[in-house]
């Protein structure tokens, strides 16, 4: 790799010269970014890559890149007159209770709280659900700024113990520890360089992922390759750790552990991307037994959900793009002895367990149905949910007489119900209040259909008596990949961009898993630019039946989102008023080199699989399609400095690109660059609403709206 350094410092320099107040129209003058004599080729294309220098996210150079780019961000965003209102406004919705399904360990039940504006969620107990609660585990102690969060835990067969995973900064990273629950008194075990992984006990320690320790200053952008599992015993130390498994041929493979609930059987799961699995048992009970394999391949998706005895119940999609459950007998554990238990359906299904019972949820058109079986196959009733909306939590131990799950919708904050397994009979234990009044608000879905005429649905979220005049300010939220469903739920902090008679809409796009494995498909490879005609289509409905205009429409997108918000403008840049891309995958013909992009081919395919392959990336790839004849939407790119999923190059490369290319325009094209902050998970409270206070404030200030105040009859604590 060669760079032409020749006038970087130069360039450096000259950034520090810029405006000190920005523009809040007309030119923009942007800091200069150096540009290096980088040429990649690709089956004889030439591509060049003047940016490469900032994908070391850790030199003086691009640190100075940042701070410039943040100064000016800043200072456009601290003229906004009304963002610190929003701010405030933000803080009273989010002051509230929150508190998780309570679930038994041991003697307790343990449940998660945050008082309001607590950085981090805290872990209590309690002796029986009457019981007086205690604090159990406080992460908000960890740090002074709340960004060492809680990352994952899993607590002892018989709860006794409790480990912990540590995440630092919002990276992926896990350190794990752990607590006698007794005493609540931490252990001296202490575990490095964990990563994507669960915690499995099993007797006296647990099985866990690690990868081999990165070399100073790779953390949080070197392939993350070679991963093994482990067996830790309590007591030990980690260079004493059993290697349980491994595949040193494929440096890609990635692996999770599982413990069935009796410690019978040990699961292995083996990956190389985010789709499909391999699938190992190991009869534990049994001493000396090896490791049977049951899928070795990785065309489809395999977990186990339970068992009893010597019978696996498994959630697969072989054959059944829907997914089925069927039962698999470790004597003969390969798919053309398994049994069908729930058949596949015309509705996505996923499905656990709990109390001897099988707990299979249907999504009908991205909204839940739940119905409870026996482990023969045979429906018992389906489950009364309180509205349309979200349920989860549908899991627990064998022997547990009910379980507690969650339920909520766009506008119904969460609501926990305790559920008898033997009648069926759900009962509210804890209903969440927030400062607002629901009956204020309306969600309807609609549907509309895609260039290619595919039907795909949409929730539309507004305040009542809302005018279709085209005038109202809409933002148009979208994922479209990785399976992955965009469901209703509530968010405190959407509410608050509905009380600007605001519009939500949140279309469930191909890509996702909301109809199944070939919806999800349908937004893969070859087939990804269905992904942005159905997002693009979304907009036109709105536009078209008045609910907005282009000059009211804001589109946002996270991560595999940002892409999609990347690709938009640039195939539609008249579109929208305001973009907003998050933490997104912008450089389509390298993301597979940094930290575990390499996971995510089987949705994108890779620049290196053949020429035609690299050729559909280059055609949509936000970083190589930006325009210069056309004026973008004011755009405020958003990034971590911690952000090892999608590593914050996309977005230097990306928003250097656009200030280049597109700057001439009259619209701000800013990056966001959030410091001590990863991909999403573990953001404290406090970085979690200045970020939203800051794109809402973008937005409205873009589309020329001001404040409205919020009247005291609309804060009621209903």
């Amino acid at each position: 790799m060669k760079y032409a350094y020749s006038f970087l410092i130069a360039a450096i320099l000259f950034a520090g010269c810029q405006q000190d107040t920005a523009p809040r129209q007309g030119k923009w003058t942007y800091p200069a970014t150096a540009k290096v004599e980088q040429v990649d080729t690709y089956f004889g294309h030439e591509v060049a890559d003047p940016y490469r220098w900032l994908e070391d996210d850790r030199s003086e150079e691009t640190a100075t890149w940042v701070k410039d780019q943040n100064e000016l961000t800043f200072s456009y965003l601290e003229s906004i007159p009304y963002r610190e209102k929003i701010k405030k406004r933000l803080e009273e919705l989010e002051n509230y209770e929150k508190v998780s399904a309570p679930f038994p360990k041991g003697d307790y039940y343990y449940f998660y709280k945050n008082d309001g504006l607590q950085n981090q969620s805290v872990l209590y107990r309690k002796k029986g659900l009457e019981g007086e609660a205690e604090v159990f585990f406080d992460p908000n102690t960890l740090s002074e700024d709340g960004t060492v969060a809680l990352a994952g835990s899993s607590f002892s067969k018989d709860g006794r113990y409790f480990a912990y995973m540590l995440s630092e900064s919002g990276s992926d990273w896990r350190s794990i520890y752990v607590m006698d629950a007794q005493s609540m008194q931490k252990l001296d075990d202490h575990l490095r360089w964990a990563k994507f992984t669960g915690i499995a006990w099993q007797g006296d320690g647990f099985y866990y992922q690690r990868f081999p320790e990165p070399r100073p200053g790779d953390e949080l952008k070197a392939q993350n390759t070679f991963g093994k599992i482990y067996y830790h015993r309590l007591g030990s130390s980690q260079e004493e750790d059993k290697l349980i498994f491994e595949n040193p041929q494929n440096p890609n493979n990635r692996f999770g552990a599982q413990v069935t609930d009796d410690e019978r059987f040990l699961v292995i799961y083996s990956t190389e991307t985010t789709h499909g699995n391999g699938l190992y048992l190991k009869d534990l009970s049994q001493p000396g037994s090896e490791f049977v394999p049951v899928i070795t391949d990785f065309e489809h998706e395999h977990r186990v959900i339970g068992n009893e005895g010597s019978n696996i119940f498994l959630l697969t999609n072989l054959q059944a793009p829907n997914q089925r459950v069927v039962k698999v007998a470790i004597s003969s554990p390969t798919p053309e002895h398994w049994e069908d238990v729930i058949p596949e359906s015309e509705h996505a299904l996923s499905a656990d367990m709990a109390g001897g019972r099988i707990f299979a949820s249907y999504l009908k058109d991205a909204k839940t149905a739940v119905y409870q079986y026996k482990t023969d196959g045979s429906l018992e009733w389906e489950i009364k949910l309180p509205d349309i909306g979200t349920a989860s939590g549908f899991s627990g131990e064998p022997e547990q007489q009910e379980l507690f799950y969650s339920f909520a919708s766009f506008t119904i904050p969460s609501a926990v119900y305790r559920y008898d397994i033997a009648t069926g009979v759900s009962t509210l234990y804890q209903q969440a209040r927030v400062a607002f009044n629901p009956a204020d608000y309306h969600t309807e879905q609609v549907f509309y259909h895609s260039k290619d005429g595919t039907r795909v649905p949409m929730f539309i979220v507004y305040k009542k008596g809302l005018k279709k005049n085209g005038q109202n300010p809409c933002w148009l939220y979208a994922y479209g990949g990785f399976n992955i469903s965009v469901l209703p739920r509530f968010s405190a902090s959407r509410i608050a961009w509905l009380e600007q008679g605001g519009i939500y809409a949140q279309p469930n796009i191909r890509g996702g898993g909301e109809y199944g494995e070939e919806w999800h498909k349908a937004g893969t490879k070859m087939q990804k630019q269905n992904v942005f005609d159905d997002f693009i289509a979304a907009a036109e409905y709105l536009i078209e039946e008045g609910y907005t205009s282009s000059e009211y429409l804001a589109i946002e997108g996270g991560s595999n989102g940002g892409l999609l918000i990347g690709a938009t403008i640039n195939q539609r840049p008249e579109l929208a008023k305001v973009a907003i891309p998050r933490v997104g995958v912008m450089d389509m013909l390298r993301y597979q080199h940094f930290t575990i992009g390499s996971a995510w081919r089987t949705d994108y395919g890779t620049s290196e699989d053949s020429e035609e392959m690299f050729e559909y990336l280059r055609s949509y790839s936000p970083l190589h399609n930006i325009r210069e004849d056309a004026p973008y939407p004011a755009t405020l790119v958003m990034t971590a400095d911690h952000d090892d999923r999608v590593v914050p190059a996309h977005s230097f490369k990306y928003a250097a690109t656009l200030q280049e290319k597109a700057g001439w325009g009259p619209n701000p094209l800013l990056i966001r660059i959030e410091t001590k902050a990863g991909h999403g998970g573990g953001t404290p409270t406090y970085k979690r609403i200045e970020q939203r206070a800051d794109m809402y404030a973008f937005a409205l200030e873009n589309m020329g709206l001001e404040y409205v105040e919020v009247p005291d009859v609309a804060r009621t604590d209903w």
